[in-house]
């Protein structure tokens, strides 16, 4: 039987395409590198396609996880090396296995909503897991900005849980998290680290996305489910 149409199919085509044109004019003015221009576009058709509920975005993220680490890397953001190489390389594979089982009868995935309970939990989990790690971090004499690195570590990882099990409110955790990476990389530009211009308009094209990505996965959870606890 074939699968309904989605009222939201043309808002998706549109949306996923108007953020490729974006990034790949991006890509033409500010890369120095292909390889730079990979991980831009990459990231951007990652975040695109899951913000539409499309599984194939875990497809590009394994790619950008591996590009991205390398390039923090050479920024001396080593948080951001052992999240994409420790955690997303696998997450990534596991959360497009889990998104196969839960189809949608619109092509994308089926979507779904924390309670307010759950997302007391979220927060509290959030604060105190940023204030240890960035402690932690901070024990490097090469680490830049620790608390930062340590903040978008976490937001990262709670994010990638909460995309994995399917809840909406990954979305707030991704725009809190593009925003600190946006100041995060605008240091490491000022401070002439690499690329530092191109991951700022990134990180900045990721919290436009996010942006939408909420309300797209708020309709989409209301008509999939109601809310659910953690």
């Amino acid at each position: 039987m074939a699968k309904q149409k989605s009222p939201y199919d043309l808002i998706d085509i549109s949306w996923l395409t108007a953020l490729g044109l974006v990034g790949a004019v991006l890509c033409g003015f500010l890369s120095e590198t292909i390889f730079d221009a990979s991980i831009f576009f990459s990231g951007i058709l990652c975040v695109g396609l899951i913000a539409i509920g499309r599984r194939e975005g875990y497809l590009f993220g394994l790619y950008n996880s591996i590009s991205y680490a390398i390039l923090a890397y050479t920024n001396g953001l080593f948080g951001e090396v052992y999240l994409n190489i420790l955690f997303f390389l696998p997450t990534g594979v596991i959360g497009y296995l889990m998104w196969v089982r839960h189809p949608s009868d619109n092509h994308a995935v089926r979507m779904r909503s924390l309670s307010g309970k759950g997302r007391t939990v979220i927060a509290v989990i959030c604060m105190l897991s940023m204030f240890g790690l960035g402690k932690l971090l901070a024990l490097n004499p090469g680490q830049n900005t620790p608390y930062v690195d340590a903040s978008t570590n976490v937001l990262s990882i709670l994010a990638t849980f909460l995309m994995m099990w399917r809840y909406k409110e990954q979305w707030l955790l991704y725009i809190l998290l593009n925003v600190l990476s946006v100041i995060m990389w605008f240091l490491r530009f000022q401070a002439g680290g690499n690329s530092g211009d191109l991951m700022v308009l990134m990180w900045s094209l990721f919290l436009v996305n996010a942006m939408f990505g909420y309300w797209r996965w708020h309709v989409g959870a209301s008509a999939d489910s109601p809310p659910i606890a953690a």
